[in-house]
């Protein structure tokens, strides 16, 4: 038996609606574990040079806020939360590139591919899934 609230969100949440709230919750979390204890700096220069840590801890937590809040809109509205959930990986990710560049970092190529691709490529390949339709209810997004 499932509750009625239950049934609401599994119809408003839609075919992408998961992902992008299970991914703000994780952003969320992530940004708030780097203020509770934060992590080595190393690789992260080009960061810190525009701002401390705790700063970048909440471009985690803003983008993970609206991609949790993008989940309950429609298919096509709901693009914004698969940008936002893209920013921080994204500006992580080239930070390491950068890093590994100029040599102060070494492992900041590898990290760097992981977040391209565990990250930010998950993010887009699940923001190229088509809408589901209900039998019976033609032209409406599941």
């Amino acid at each position: 038996m499932e509750c009625r609230a239950l049934r609401w969100a599994r119809r408003r949440l839609g075919q992408r609606g998961p992902f992008l709230l299970f991914m703000g919750v994780g952003k969320v979390c992530w940004g708030a574990g780097m203020i509770v204890e934060p992590p080595a700096l190393d690789g992260l220069g080009l960061m810190i040079r525009f701002a401390p840590l705790h700063c970048w801890a909440w471009v985690w937590i803003l983008a993970g806020t609206a991609t949790f809040a993008c989940a309950w809109l429609s298919f096509g509205q709901d693009r914004w939360g698969f940008l936002a959930a893209s920013v921080p990986p994204s500006l992580w990710a080239f930070t390491y590139l950068w890093a590994a560049l100029v040599g102060d970092y070494a492992r900041g190529l590898w990290i760097f591919i992981w977040y391209m691709t565990s990250h930010c490529g998950v993010i887009w390949c699940a923001s190229r899934v088509p809408p589901a339709f209900r039998r019976g209810v033609e032209g409406r997004p599941g």
